[in-house]
Parts: C-alpha cells; sequence; structure tokens
C-alpha cells in the first residue's frame, strides 16, 4: 500500500498502492517520518500513484501529513506524480490560510488552568443571571407602573398551561407522596401504639415542606423546560431579535407574563398539592391503621394552623419565581441551533431544581430562627 524507494542519493520515492479511502485501514506517517531521520540526506521527495485504485479525503489527509513533515525539514516536495484532483485539492488548501485557533490543541491543560478556566464560566454564568433578575425586576416595576407591554391573550394562555394542564401530574405526584409519608411513618408509630399521629406528621410534612417541594420539582421539569424550549426556538427563529427590532422589549413581552403566571399558579397548586398529601395519607390511616375518617380529620385539624399552610405558600410563589427566571433565562440564552435548544431545556431543569433546594434549606433555616 505505501512504498519508500531512495531513487538518488538525496531523493525518496514515495509509492501508492491499492484502496486509499477513509472506509479503509490507512497506514500511518511514522514509517515516513522513520525514513527521513534515518536518511538525513533526502532533501526531495517525489511521488508515484498510478498504483492506486480509489481514493477519497483518506489520501488527501495523508498526504497533508506528509507535506508537513517535509515542510519542518526544508524538504522540497515533487507533486507531479499525484493524480490531478489530488493535486487540486492539496493546491486549495494551501492557498487558504490556515485560521489561528482553528487546529485542535493535543496539549492537556493543567489543573490550576482548568480551575481558572472553571471560575472565570462561573463568573460570566453569575453575572449573566444577575443581569437577568435585574432586568425582569425593572420590568415588574415597569407592570406596576402600567407601562409594560404584552398581550393579555398570552398571559392567559400562559396561565392555563402552568396552571390547569398541571393538576393531573401534581394530583398523581402528590397524593403518593403522602401516601408514602404515612407508611413510613407508621412503621415507626405503629411499635408505640402511636398511628393517630400519622395525621399530624403527614399534614405537617405536606403543609410546611413537601407540597411546595414537590409541586416545584414537577414545574421545573414540566414548566421550566418548556420555557426554555420556546424561548430557544424562537431565538433559533431570530423572532426575539424581531421583536427588539420592533422596539418591544422581549423581557416585557415573553419573560414577564411567564414569570406572573408561574407567580400565581405556584401558590394555588401547592395549596393543592397539600390537600391531595394529606388525602393519601388519610387513605392509608382509614385502611390499614383502622382509624376513623373523623378521627383523621379531627387530629389533622388540630395538628396544622393557618401559618404553616402559608409558609409553604411563601415557598411555592418563592419557586415559582425561581424556575421562571431559570427557564426563560436559559431560553434567552440559547444558541442558534436545533440542539442548542435541548441543552438551555435539560439547563433550565437543572438550573431550577438546584436553586429550588437552596432556596428551600435558606428559608427553612429562616423560619426556624424566626420560631414560626
Amino acid at each position: 500500500m505505501l512504498e519508500f524507494n531512495q531513487s538518488s542519493k538525496n531523493t525518496l520515492l514515495v509509492k501508492f498502492s491499492g484502496d486509499w479511502r477513509m472506509s479503509n485501514e490507512l497506514p500511518s506517517t511514522d514509517s515516513f517520518t522513520t525514513t527521513l531521520e534515518t536518511s538525513p540526506a533526502i532533501r526531495k521527495i517525489a511521488f508515484d500513484s498510478d498504483s492506486i485504485t480509489d481514493w477519497d479525503t483518506g489520501l488527501l489527509t495523508f498526504l497533508n501529513q506528509l507535506l508537513e513533515q517535509c515542510g519542518l525539514r526544508n524538504i522540497e516536495a515533487d507533486r507531479s506524480g499525484l493524480p490531478e484532483g489530488a493535486r487540486r485539492l492539496l493546491d486549495l488548501a494551501a492557498a487558504v490560510p490556515e485560521r489561528k485557533g482553528a487546529r485542535r490543541s493535543e496539549k492537556q491543560a493543567s489543573r490550576l488552568e482548568r480551575i481558572g478556566k472553571a471560575g472565570i464560566s462561573w463568573y460570566a454564568g453569575a453575572h449573566e443571571m444577575i443581569t437577568f433578575i435585574g432586568e425582569a425586576v425593572v420590568a415588574f416595576g415597569r407592570l406596576l407602573r402600567g407601562k409594560a407591554r404584552f398581550r393579555r391573550s398570552d398571559f392567559l394562555q400562559i396561565i392555563q398551561e402552568t396552571g390547569a394542564q398541571a393538576l393531573p401530574i401534581v394530583t398523581l405526584i402528590s397524593f403518593l407522596i403522602g401516601l408514602i409519608t404515612a407508611y413510613m411513618g407508621a412503621v415507626q408509630l405503629q411499635q408505640f401504639g402511636a398511628q393517630i399521629y400519622v395525621a399530624n406528621m403527614v399534614a405537617l410534612a405536606m403543609a410546611r415542606e413537601m407540597g411546595a417541594m414537590m409541586t416545584g420539582i414537577i414545574m421545573a421539569g414540566r414548566t421550566g423546560a418548556a420555557f426554555a424550549a420556546q424561548l430557544g426556538s424562537m431565538r433559533v427563529n431570530e423572532e426575539i431579535d424581531a421583536l427588539s427590532t420592533l422596539g418591544i422589549p422581549p423581557m416585557e413581552f415573553l419573560v414577564l407574563p411567564r414569570m406572573l403566571a408561574l407567580m400565581l399558579m405556584m401558590p394555588l397548586l401547592t395549596l393543592y398539592a397539600d390537600f391531595m398529601g394529606i388525602l393519601g395519607g388519610a387513605l392509608i390511616g382509614i385502611t390499614s391503621l383502622d382509624l376513623g375518617a373523623v378521627e383523621y380529620y379531627e387530629q389533622t385539624r388540630n395538628s396544622v394552623q393557618l401559618k404553616d399552610f402559608g409558609m409553604g405558600l411563601f415557598k411555592g410563589v418563592v419557586f415559582g419565581i425561581l424556575i421562571a427566571i431559570s427557564g426563560c433565562l436559559r431560553g434567552m440564552q440559547s444558541g442558534g441551533s436545533s440542539s442548542a435548544v435541548g441543552v438551555a431545556a435539560t439547563s433550565a431543569v437543572v438550573t431550577a431544581i438546584v436553586m429550588i433546594i437552596v432556596s428551600d434549606a435558606i428559608l427553612t433555616v429562616i423560619y426556624n430562627i424566626l420560631g414560626i
């Protein structure tokens, strides 16, 4: 397939034969490099391609590597023996200068360099998020002054998508969470004959924590990803640029109605999830723990107060804002390709869930400090 013959003292003949296509296993340039190192007198190479049966970019890649080796050693290359098409393509490639930075560097970055790049990337991401939040606050201020511009029909449509259409999955997950919580508590409480307190545990857990948390995670995966995909598709189709060209702020027209819709719907969904979780716990208490329906209801009513539901509802509002910010931010940051939309949707879900967990921990600590 590849032979080297030294036709004269300072000339090396490179003879090709067979099929030189990418689908075949092609030889490396190591043998050529070894031949040049063992014969330092070689100052010129020539090519013989008469025995080549077929070729494609595999031959061009190999020739390009050979010519690079010749250039490094100041060896003249006679291309007259190459196929005419290969000569033209090589001349065309040589006529266009290589773009700086286009060649992939094989040098592995040091650990310090990787840490530095990660820190710079984190700082840039945090700066973009803070800027986005600031623009959202400005847009909300314009709304309070009656100057924000968005369509009422879009706002009502988003409310329907984030509210009524989310009820089935919120119902299922919340009911099962209440059921599982009751089961887990019953295993321990039955040992002390205190299974009646399953009602207290389920009610407090759903009202203060699990209702808002599970609703937030559901909406992050459902609505946050949808927001990112919608805005990402608009970015790909240049619709967002068109709005800016028309003098319509995308933050007011696209982001603000989505944020308002989640701020309104998340507390309602959280309250609904609380009651569905309590209903799931009641099913276990009545069917498995021999508790009466009235007895379970009275125990639940005595164990929770309005402030417990208020704490969960406030968390729901916060989670709604964070989900809207995450979804809209990643959608606005989306690249110009279809694959970038999928990346934006995935990033929106991850960002929203992380922010929900962190904010929930912070709010729980604050509640504990305030004694509520």
